[in-house]
């Protein structure tokens, strides 16, 4: 089995790294800010300091930090990945950043010998710590294939979709598709919560029609029971949306209603949101209608009256 170096061990990374152990991986990870999380410690993870020495230590590479400029100092500032690396080792980037600046990262690991691979995940931390994440893979066959079976041991849905970037436009894809609907959930239930129903038997009857979806399960439960306590945060999905209105820009692209989503979400991080779950867009409905999802029809009632 291939050693795993893995740079990037928060929220999803560490649920990952830790399906990789005990998958029987030799997993490496970076003492590079702070100490790793001792449960992974405990299943045999193993540090070495700076980002260099993960990419001479590993074959394959795996990165999961918050965005673009990390993406780009993690591989490429000092003492970075490719600093370290050596002809045929493998990349893997599965944090969610630009699709334009994907190709040029993978250019420059290409000109090392390396292969590179953008696999940006979706699932949030649920799927993180099921195994269960969706893989939207960009990057050459031969890489792919060698990365399936590592992958396999952290999603269910894994799709090499194209080209190195395409990966990451299916993500921003995905993230139209996950802030859209989290938005029309919370209006629902903010509209049908005030009207004086209850919104978690309103939520109960939806998830048994063609409205029923990941998103009304999951995130309609956080809304109904206030726990905004992240999973995905607000300020990470503020940078999917603005890749996607940018990338629509320069495409002559108009993405309505990803806008006015966004506009929600930057009312939610104007309120001190911003690291809160992005099922709390739910809180700039709220503040508009001056009403609170949540709590029994009757007290809804008397709210709205």
């Amino acid at each position: 089995m291939e050693t795993i170096g893995f740079i990037g061990l928060g929220i999803m990374g560490a649920p990952m790294a830790g399906h990789l152990l005990d998958a029987g991986y030799k997993v490496i990870a970076s003492a590079h800010r702070s100490k790793p999380p001792a449960d992974l410690v405990g299943k045999g993870l193993k540090t070495v300091t700076g980002h260099a020495a993960v990419a001479k230590a590993a074959d394959i590479v795996i990165l999961m930090v918050p965005d673009t400029p990390q993406v780009a100092d993690v591989l490429f500032g000092d003492n970075g990945v490719a600093s370290g690396l050596t002809k045929g080792k493998l990349v893997i980037d599965m944090s969610s950043i630009s699709p334009i600046e994907t190709k040029v990262f993978a250019r420059k690991i290409n000109d090392l010998g390396c292969d590179y691979l953008d696999a940006p995940v979706s699932g949030g931390e649920v799927g993180a710590k099921a195994a269960s994440l969706t893989i939207m893979v960009g990057g050459e066959d031969n890489a792919f294939e060698r990365a399936r079976p590592v992958f396999e041991k952290m999603g269910k849905n894994i799709t090499l979709v194209g080209p190195n970037g395409v990966g990451q436009t299916t993500k921003v894809a995905n993230q139209i598709v996950v802030a859209l609907t989290i938005e029309a959930v919370a209006e629902a239930l903010v509209f049908a919560s005030k009207a004086g129903a209850d919104p978690a038997k309103v939520r109960q009857a939806l998830m048994g029609g063609l409205a029923a979806s990941r998103i009304l399960e999951v995130h309609g439960e956080r809304m109904v029971k206030r726990t905004f306590a992240p999973g995905f945060r607000i300020e990470l999905h503020q940078k999917d949306l603005n890749l996607a209105l940018e990338g629509a820009k320069a495409l002559g692209v108009s993405l309505p209603n990803t806008s006015t989503t966004q506009q929600l979400f930057n009312s939610c991080a104007a309120n001190g949101g911003a690291k809160e779950d992005h099922s709390a867009l739910v809180r700039a409905l709220e503040r508009m209608a001056n009403f609170e999802v949540g709590g029994t029809a009757a007290e809804a009632k008397g709210k709205a009256a």
